[in-house]
């Protein structure tokens, strides 16, 4: 690459993960015989904590149609209010986070997804353990058949996991 080229910026980003991902787009325009340099917050004139690669401005339009085939369209968003969230257990005092925690530890081993809201911090608020309104039914039978099961139930499933874990 030419020293004296004008260079333009074809990617910036400040994410976390921006180095690996600018490797990843640098290799990339590299293998399309482009002529890509990787800079990061440590070289002049790049902000810090950024990452950027550059491309000669005659390979912009290039690198630009190079850069738009590597992107993967975002997923479309199912916004069916099969997925709004119902809440399945509100708990206070003492207890209620302890409970809110064990109903979504018990949730996440049925592979049913859920959220837990509420805060310590301020005791006057309840806990609440929310799922998909399309998992309701599972939710509440998972609960169910761990509350028939008891503490034997959990004392069974505990060894079942721990055999499973110490094999090789």
């Amino acid at each position: 690459m030419d020293p004296e080229q004008e260079l333009v910026a074809v990617f910036r980003s400040e994410e976390m993960s921006a180095y690996e991902e600018a490797a990843a787009l640098r290799d990339l325009l590299t293998e399309t015989g482009l002529h890509p340099k990787m800079v990061t917050g440590e070289d002049p004139g790049v902000p810090k904590g950024t990452v950027e690669i550059w491309v000669p401005a005659s390979e912009e339009s290039k690198a630009a149609e190079a850069l738009a085939s590597a992107r993967t369209p975002p997923e479309p968003v199912d916004d069916s209010e099969e997925l709004d969230l119902v809440t399945i257990y509100e708990g206070a005092g003492i207890t209620g986070e302890i409970e809110a925690m064990s109903i979504r530890s018990l949730l996440d081993s049925a592979g049913i997804a859920s959220v837990v809201m509420g805060t310590a911090s301020i005791p006057n608020l309840p806990f609440l353990v929310k799922v998909p309104r399309n998992m309701v039914d599972q939710a509440n039978a998972a609960i169910e058949a761990a509350k028939a099961a008891g503490p034997a139930g959990a004392d069974q499933a505990e060894e079942g996991t721990q055999q499973v874990s110490e094999e090789p």
